[in-house]
């Protein structure tokens, strides 16, 4: 890696910490919230202001609840304590699940009233992450009690036979990697935030899951849609494959290595490569979704992916590859270019269509918890990783 190539990362890694501290975060602070109820409106629209009309996803409280930790963790948001914990608080108060024993509800109507109150796996997920960073970046207890609270609740409630958890409480086609992948990334947090080996354990449960089911060794690809057993599905859901996906878990398996020592490299490198080679289009953005042959399913292409990928060039430069570094400085100006050109400073358009053109200008608020990430992951590889 030359030196100008490694100047140019750190400078995007400042660029990244820039936007997120002085344009997101005042934004998200001073219209993100709703005044009477303390949560976080679903998303923002174009001319930057709430969308009062929008649905809101439980979830997303979660999601914010862990941006504003994690911000107040490195010093870029003095309220994040305030706010995070506010978050929690409201869900707890407005949509805990009235009669599951524990856990929490799925959609609230614009006035913030359960319009659905099924459980999710998916959802869960966050909230264990919220709680971990609550946890680690203000010591909070109770938010670990919860978590633990939260994983008994789930371990009884979404009980599933050949591993894993069920998709929640409701009816449902088939099962998922997605909600497993973000447990992953929760039970990481958690061992990160306390030490105990019982959290990194957690997440050996889920890598052999990911070895077993998730991971297909014969096309070097992800899979997302399973039956009961675990048996891929038989109709074409069976062979979609989300890039942004398996960037996703480079990064997650990485995280892992580090933590427990298991050697993980046969697994990230087949799913950079072959992510590299079917799922990003000729602008450097991710596809949504295309087939293990190359063809795509859905030519749009989410703010996320790209993040995804990003944080996975950081691996792979730390494995040696002459070419991640590059990649990595090009995906963060891309991000700019594509993404985080809003004419709101500290919003973002989230999603590119066939010819890169704008298909969806609103901005969730949900994808704060990927570029906040993102942020982190940049600048912590920068401080760390010298060449």
């Amino acid at each position: 890696m030359s030196q100008d190539m490694t100047q140019q990362l750190i400078a995007a890694a400042r660029r990244m910490e820039t936007w997120i501290r002085d344009q997101a975060l005042p934004l998200w602070q001073k219209v993100g919230f709703d005044p009477e109820f303390g949560a976080n409106y679903e998303r923002l629209l174009p001319d930057g202001q709430p969308d009062l009309e929008a649905k809101t996803r439980v979830r997303v409280q979660a999601r914010q609840a862990f941006f504003y930790a994690a911000a107040f963790h490195r010093g870029w948001c003095p309220e994040g304590q305030k706010l995070a914990t506010g978050l929690l608080n409201f869900v707890h108060q407005h949509a805990a699940h009235p009669t599951a024993g524990g856990g929490y509800t799925h959609l609230l109507d614009k006035h913030f009233t359960v319009i659905d109150s099924k459980q999710d796996l998916y959802d869960h997920a966050f909230f264990l992450l919220a709680n971990a960073w609550c946890y680690r970046a203000f010591g909070d207890e109770a938010a670990l009690r919860e978590a633990e609270k939260l994983v008994a609740h789930f371990d009884t409630a979404f009980v599933a036979d050949y591993g894993g958890w069920i998709e929640g409480d409701y009816a449902y086609a088939c099962r998922r990697q997605n909600p497993h992948m973000h447990l992953f990334e929760a039970f990481l947090a958690l061992y990160d935030a306390t030490g105990e080996a019982k959290w990194l354990a957690r997440v050996g449960e889920l890598f052999a899951l990911f070895q077993s089911r998730f991971f297909d060794p014969q096309q070097q690809v992800l899979l997302e849609f399973f039956n009961d057993d675990w048996t891929r599905c038989a109709d074409e859901r069976g062979d979609i494959v989300e890039p942004g996906h398996m960037m996703e878990w480079v990064w997650l398996l990485d995280w892992y290595s580090r933590r427990s020592g298991r050697p993980v490299k046969r697994y990230t490198d087949a799913l950079y490569n072959k992510a590299l080679e079917i799922g990003v289009a000729k602008s450097g953005l991710l596809f949504d979704s295309v087939m293990p042959d190359g063809r795509v399913l859905d030519h749009n292409k989410r703010c996320w992916g790209l993040t995804e990928f990003i944080k996975a060039n950081l691996v792979q430069i730390r494995a040696g590859d002459p070419n991640a570094t590059e990649r990595a400085v090009k995906g963060v100006e891309d991000l700019f270019t594509y993404y985080l050109c809003a004419s709101t400073p500290g919003s973002y358009v989230d999603q590119r269509g066939a010819d890169d053109e704008v298909v969806v200008d609103v901005a969730p608020a949900s994808t704060l918890y990927h570029l906040i990430v993102l942020a982190m992951e940049l600048l912590d590889h920068c401080e760390t990783y010298k060449s």
